[in-house]
């Protein structure tokens, strides 16, 4: 079974570190909740996924919001820092924050930037009549449901939690074994009203004015309901359901960044989920969760061994055998869950730091979005592990930052197209803070538009391409035509920084090849759609350096001089970026032996979210093992109890680039093959997976023995010639259609081709 469970709640010294490491996240998209388990005094920690400080009318700005802009115009600060780094080969970080950073800001902060904040929080004093015995608290990751049971007085317990997307609400039942047993007292932390059972709060921000609304209905199955002033109190009841909603007046819409009053839309979709009943809620958040959720499936001998409670399961990884399968299978299961729980179709705005789960009216890094691997991590797993739908916010936030990314291009670049650097945030915040280090990244929107046409490549939508991916490619291509610098008869991006250490240069390779993977893929949606000849034969590709250099050590260079110290373990490994997320460097080449050098130099070591992306890259070198062993350090070393990734602190890209690294392991597509257990550990001998997808529409699934695949499975979408690879076709196979006439088909090597047809299902067997 997919459940963390605990026999404890989620108590800690400090509420901080309750809610951190113990606690557990549901979420529909929008809301978010983390659900503590206590028995007599439970909290809910609530988020709405909108609450944010900065922006338009921050009082931070004084009324003169400039998302991230110089204050004033600054003609010559970047010709200048460009002719010192052609003078001097590089540009320390502080002496180009001085140049390029943002005036107005200190330490980083840039007045208006602003931070995620907490919404609130739920309190429940509930009624116990005696001792508890028997507790136990789990999340149940294929219903997305939180449960709580213990047994007092002879009665047995329950609570359930859930975040319904359908529906728009959290929901609580507070139910037991014995009628008229349930009596509590509902509160919020911040001041509010009861009215007819129902408690509201609401208010505007301090700092901008943001006008958001909570409202919590409290429904009783028999019993009394008694209105306070600020709270509800049941007693004698045989059940009791909480309904919960919140929203604010935010809108993504460049420059206001308004919409409507939320008290509307709150009480409407309060009132409707009421209604509803509590049983039709359940029903239709498991068969909405489900819908996503069910289409993965991973089998790596662990599921019937997940008889310890999570947090000393984590606490006991490495032991070897079923129990780590197990916490290896929930850990990238988790993943996934945690996309459905933070970035639904409807979602306002995409996962940021945290996903939507904040406690902090200061959070670390704002809880924002780092633009240099962060967000972009955060959906790494969504078009592999079938959760496209999920990936739809990031699309149009990245939409979203066109207009305001075009006027900091045309007023720090002098460029047309549009840019966004290191840290943006809800309000189009597309300039410059000051920190030396992290402050300068115009390839950011090239990194993103990568998303955007990877959508494409893995569903096959011609109108998705033609009226969504190709024009932002485009106009993202046209800034850098508009930048790019030449040196020794090459086009270089100057002045560039590899994320997040370093001298400013002249071509870093982070920069270079994330701005060759930006040009390649305009060029290849605009041949597919048959449009503009001019960027279909674009001659600037042909004389951009790829940022592909083998150094003095033989590793790949971070740098176009050779600069690279062995000694470096950084963080980032942004010089490997055509190896992974890209698609440029392939294994078994000299390229991928100078990839391999340099990622061992930089070690095992790291953050959970530096751990997942070197898993990602030793999967793309075809090193199962390696890749296994930064899985296995995250969930030593940076896993918390509840499964969340640390940095520490918590940062939830840790678990989405686990997840991906999973899936990399067990299915590639980018070279333009299916390429089945690509990078089998030897600790997963034996296994299966079905419902990952391929580029081209496909969906593939596999059974393995003894290391050895003994069926592939693919379900082509639009058919079409489909090639799938594994060692185990060296011998020969047969291709079985199920449900039709089997295609006939040819091995290469250790590939096999075969026609599909459109909604074809396909076994492929070794022989």
């Amino acid at each position: 079974m997919l459940t963390l469970w605990y026999d404890r709640p989620a108590d800690g010294p400090e509420e901080h570190e309750a809610w951190e490491r113990l606690a557990l996240p549901i979420g529909n998209g929008r809301l978010g909740a983390m659900v503590f388990g206590r028995v007599g005094h439970e909290r809910l920690a609530l988020n709405e996924s909108t609450l944010w400080t900065g922006g338009p009318g921050s009082a931070e700005t004084g009324g003169e919001y400039r998302g991230g802009d110089w204050p004033v115009p600054r003609p010559g600060a970047l010709a200048e820092a460009r002719r010192r780094v052609a003078a001097d080969g590089r540009l320390e970080p502080r002496d180009a924050a001085g140049l390029l950073g943002n005036p107005a800001a200190g330490d980083g902060h840039v007045p208006g930037f602003g931070a995620y904040q907490p919404l609130g929080d739920l309190l429940l004093t509930v009624d116990v009549p005696g001792e508890v015995t028997g507790y136990r608290r789990a999340l149940d990751l294929a219903t997305a449901i939180a449960t709580v049971e213990y047994t007092a007085d002879g009665v047995r317990f329950t609570r359930e939690h859930f975040a319904s997307n359908p529906a728009g609400v959290v929901v609580v039942r507070l139910a037991a074994d014995r009628p008229g047993r349930i009596g509590l007292t509902v509160r919020t932390s911040r001041p509010a009203t009861a009215r007819g059972g129902r408690l509201t709060f609401s208010g505007s921000l301090d700092d901008n004015g943001l006008v958001y609304e909570c409202q919590v209905q409290v429904l009783a199955v028999r019993g009394r309901r008694s209105d306070l002033d600020d709270a509800v109190e049941v007693r004698g009841a045989d059940a009791v359901t909480l309904v919960l909603s919140a929203g604010t007046d935010y809108g993504p819409v460049h420059p206001g960044y308004r919409g409507s009053d939320p008290h509307d839309e709150v009480t409407e979709r309060v009132g409707r989920a009421s209604a509803s009943g509590y049983e039709d809620l359940r029903v239709e958040h498991v068969a909405d969760h489900r819908r996503l959720f069910g289409r993965v499936r991973l089998d790596l001998g662990g599921a019937a061994a997940a008889s310890l409670p999570a947090d000393r399961a984590v606490a006991a990884y490495g032991a070897g055998g079923p129990g780590d399968r197990a916490l290896e299978e929930l850990l990238f299961a988790y993943g996934r869950y945690l996309l459905i729980a933070s970035s639904r179709e409807d979602s306002p705005l995409p996962a940021n730091l945290q996903g939507i789960w904040n406690d902090s009216t200061t959070p670390p890094w704002n809880c924002d979005w780092h633009t240099n691997v962060n967000v972009q991590m955060n959906y790494w797993p969504a078009e592999v592990t079938a959760l496209p739908e999920c990936a739809e916010p990031l699309v149009r936030f990245v939409e979203a930052l066109r207009a305001p990314g075009r006027r900091t291009a045309r007023a720090m670049f002098g460029a047309s197209g549009w840019v966004v650097h290191q840290n943006t945030n809800p309000f189009g915040f597309t300039g410059v803070h000051d920190w030396p280090t992290s402050f300068w990244f115009p390839e950011a929107a090239a990194w993103l538009t990568q998303h955007v046409y990877e959508h494409h490549l893995f569903g096959v939508d011609d109108d998705f391409l033609r009226e969504r991916a190709y024009p932002l490619l485009r106009e993202t291509a046209d800034f850098w035509l508009d930048t790019l610098t030449e040196r020794d008869g090459r086009l270089l991006v100057s002045p560039s920084h590899s994320p997040e250490h370093g001298p400013f240069t002249a071509g870093a390779a982070a920069s270079q090849q994330i701005v060759w993977d930006l040009l390649a893929n305009t060029v290849e949606a605009a041949d597919l759609l048959g449009l503009d000849p001019g960027y279909r034969t674009l001659r600037t590709l042909g004389g951009l350096d790829e940022g592909l250099r083998v150094g003095a050590h033989g590793q790949l260079q971070e740098w176009y001089d050779d600069l690279d110290d062995p000694r470096d373990t950084h963080r980032h490994v942004s010089h490997l970026f055509a190896l992974y997320p890209g698609r440029r460097i392939r294994p078994c080449t000299p390229l991928g032996e100078a990839a391999r050098v340099a990622l061992e130099w930089r070690g095992d070591d790291g953050p959970g979210w530096s751990r997942a992306w070197k898993a990602c890259l030793w999967a793309r070198l075809l090193d199962g093992d390696r890749a296994h062993r930064l899985l296995a350090g995250h969930l030593r070393e940076a896993t918390l109890p509840n499964l969340l990734s640390t940095h520490p602190p918590f940062q939830i890209d840790g678990n989405f680039g686990a997840t991906a690294g999973v899936a990399e392991m067990l299915l590639q597509s980018h070279c333009g093959v299916i390429d089945v257990l690509p990078a089998l550990p030897s600790a997963w001998p034996h296994g299966s997976f079905d419902g990952l997808r391929a580029r081209g529409g496909h969906t593939v699934g596999a059974t393995w023995r003894d290391g050895t695949l003994t069926e592939a499975r693919v379900d082509s979408g639009r058919g079409g010639e489909v090639r799938v690879r594994n060692v185990a076709f060296l011998g020969g196979c047969r291709v079985e259609a199920r449900g039709g006439p089997s295609p006939s088909a040819r091995c290469d090597d250790d590939t096999v081709v075969f026609e599909a047809s459109a909604g074809g299902a396909y076994a492929i067997v070794p022989v």
